[in-house]
């Protein structure tokens, strides 16, 4: 059932009564050369960041039974919705579908929260098409948190994390190293996997390990500092690792802003000096979200309207096995977008005020943005012949009359920003409730990673999300299972003293999650990373309605699923594909036969 409202923070506060004993306290990290024995740490794996890379990344960890933690500066912000209220789309849907097929969180809460639901690229064959769905925002950040505040194995701290615990030497082995796959199974991991698996291992990045991890340092609330000690640390810190937040000429540090406040979440500068400090590659990246507008104020009768599709697909394979909608489906709680665009008057006016937008650290004061999720002003500017452009005008929940102006994200000042908008039909009389912006912020060139997503410097160090460059929910999702996993593995098989876990890799030709985390560490990538069909080359057969059957095995032979309704469901379909393939194989009928039937 979906959770009620208030239910979030309800649960926050069960978070904070079951939360372990406080560890020591500590005025600074604690960096060594020397290798000192240590007491049993307070967790196996603790990750940094409750948004959608961490959530995922907490739950897959979890799930190997490895002992985590989620760290959160604010537990109630977890599995907030940042930008626009949707999950999925082209690419992306796939993702989200690969996600939910290794046992994680993102599209069972999608289906939960979900009030408009589409099947994008019907036009095209079924393997590039995309499940999209439109999110209330409240119900999905309840949903997710009471997902992550009720899992097993799983504690969330509040507090910021300042620093990481180190102990530095060359070559020093981590505390949960990775094996090698000189004991798989030849007919299990095979070519361009096994390679993966043999360079994520431990003995081979040791020339480059210049430490290894031991935990964080956290802030508390009293300003206070204190350890957390662990074997593995996951970071997905988003766009908070030295964020800055830019309206117009206005600048000021932040990873984002709270949603219906000024306030500022703080950004996460120490964390970056010490990326820095061990000579990992760093860069800016940038992106933006538009203003959000008041529905009240909308000519709706002039736009075009969008409902959703009845039945929906979900992103859920178990949900999709019994027969079930989600539930807003089901109870006939949806929503309907509408589709407005741009003009030429618009397109005036961007133009016209483009000395207003921000300057960036970034590409010489250009900034470094997202060239497929691009701002109206560079959209003009790239398609100076375009007349108009599109802009979905997506309500951001059931309860709310806040809509989100889909592609049309500009940092100008807000009364500016207030001119354009009432260029475009159906927003001649709107008002904004609040302005958009833009954030600005590090990443580090995925190159330095492995396909575990570990860091080859820094032993037991593992990122996901924006820090790696990619730029959408799904994407970084797809990345905190795969971070989370192998980080849950190592250091799982660490505390009960088993040989090292073998690195937990996908192909190319296994998923796009593969197809992802392949891009990124062996060609790194120099803007955000945004997921897209045409970068899979075995796409024809990596279609979102068959990821059960390709990853769902695999994740249970990893420790990743021990539900049993979630094995059974994807070998039951199994079963039922391969009979239906074997009576097409077999059924034969003579020439004439054929004939008599239109053949």
């Amino acid at each position: 059932p979906v959770p009620p409202r208030g239910a979030a923070s309800a649960a926050a506060g069960a978070a904070s009564r079951r939360l372990a004993p406080a560890p020591r306290a500590r005025a600074r990290p604690l960096l060594l050369s020397t290798l000192p024995s240590y007491d049993e740490p307070d967790y196996d794996v603790v990750i940094v960041g409750g948004g959608h890379a961490g959530c995922d990344a907490a739950s897959a960890a979890a799930r190997t039974g490895a002992r985590t933690a989620l760290v959160t500066q604010r537990i109630d912000t977890v599995g907030e919705l940042s930008c626009n209220p949707s999950i999925g789309g082209i690419g992306k849907g796939h993702l989200v579908r690969e996600v939910d097929a290794l046992g994680g969180v993102i599209g069972d809460v999608a289906d939960l929260a979900g009030v408009h639901f589409r099947m994008l690229n019907r036009r095209k064959g079924p393997a590039v098409r995309g499940p999209r769905g439109q999110m209330d925002r409240d119900l999905y950040k309840a949903s997710m948190q009471e997902v992550i505040l009720g899992h097993d194995n799983l504690d969330v701290v509040q507090g910021g994390v300042e620093d990481l615990l180190l102990d530095e030497g060359e070559g020093i082995e981590a505390l949960a190293p990775l094996s090698d796959a000189s004991d798989a199974d030849p007919d299990e991991v095979k070519g361009a996997e096994r390679r993966m698996a043999d360079l994520a291992s431990s003995a081979a990045n040791a020339p480059r390990r210049k430490a290894r991890i031991r935990g964080v340092v956290v802030k508390n609330e009293d300003g206070t500092l204190r350890e957390i000690t662990s074997r593995c640390v996951v970071v997905t810190t988003g766009t908070f690792l030295r964020g800055v937040l830019m309206i117009g000429k206005d600048r000021y540090s932040g990873g984002r802003h709270l949603r219906d406040s000024e306030a500022v979440e703080p950004p996460s500068v120490g964390l970056a000096r010490t990326l820095e400090r061990f000579e990992f590659p760093l860069g800016r990246l940038k992106t933006g979200t538009p203003p959000r507008l008041d529905g009240r104020t909308i000519d709706w009768d002039a736009c075009a309207a969008q409902p959703s599709e009845v039945p929906a697909s979900p992103f859920s394979h178990v949900r999709q096995f019994r027969g079930e909608q989600p539930p807003n489906v089901e109870a006939g709680r949806l929503i309907t977008c509408h589709k407005s665009n741009t003009n030429e008057e618009t397109h005036k006016l961007v133009m016209e005020y483009a000395h207003l937008l921000p300057e960036y650290d970034g590409l010489d004061g250009k900034g470094n943005g997202p060239r497929y999720c691009p701002s109206i002003y560079k959209k003009v500017e790239r398609f100076p012949d375009r007349t108009g452009h599109n802009s979905f005008l997506e309500p951001e929940g059931l309860n709310t009359n806040i809509v989100y102006p889909n592609g049309m994200s500009g940092p100008y000042p807000e009364e500016i920003q207030l001119k354009i908008m009432r260029t475009m039909i159906g927003l001649e009389r709107v008002e904004i409730v609040r302005p958009g912006y833009d954030v600005e912020y590090d990443f580090v060139n995925p190159q330095s990673l492995t396909h575990t997503l570990e860091t080859k410097s820094i032993g037991g160090l593992y990122l996901a999300g924006q820090i790696c460059g990619t730029t959408g929910y799904e994407e970084a999702a797809a990345q905190g299972v795969v971070a989370g996993a192998n980080a849950g593995r190592a250091a799982f098989a660490a505390r009960v003293g088993d040989r090292p876990a073998s690195p937990f890799v996908l192909g190319r030709d296994e998923g796009y999650i593969g197809v992802l985390v392949d891009d990124l560490v062996t060609r790194g990538t120099n803007e955000p990373y945004r997921m897209f069909t045409s970068r899979a080359e075995y796409r024809i057969t990596l279609r979102a309605d068959n990821a059960d059957l390709r990853l769902t095995r695999k994740a249970a032979d990893a420790g990743l699923i021990a539900d049993p309704e979630r094995i059974a469901a994807a070998e039951a379909r199994g079963f039922l594909v391969e009979d239906r393939v074997d009576r097409l194989r077999d059924f034969r009928l003579r020439v004439t036969e054929w004939s008599d039937r239109g053949g």
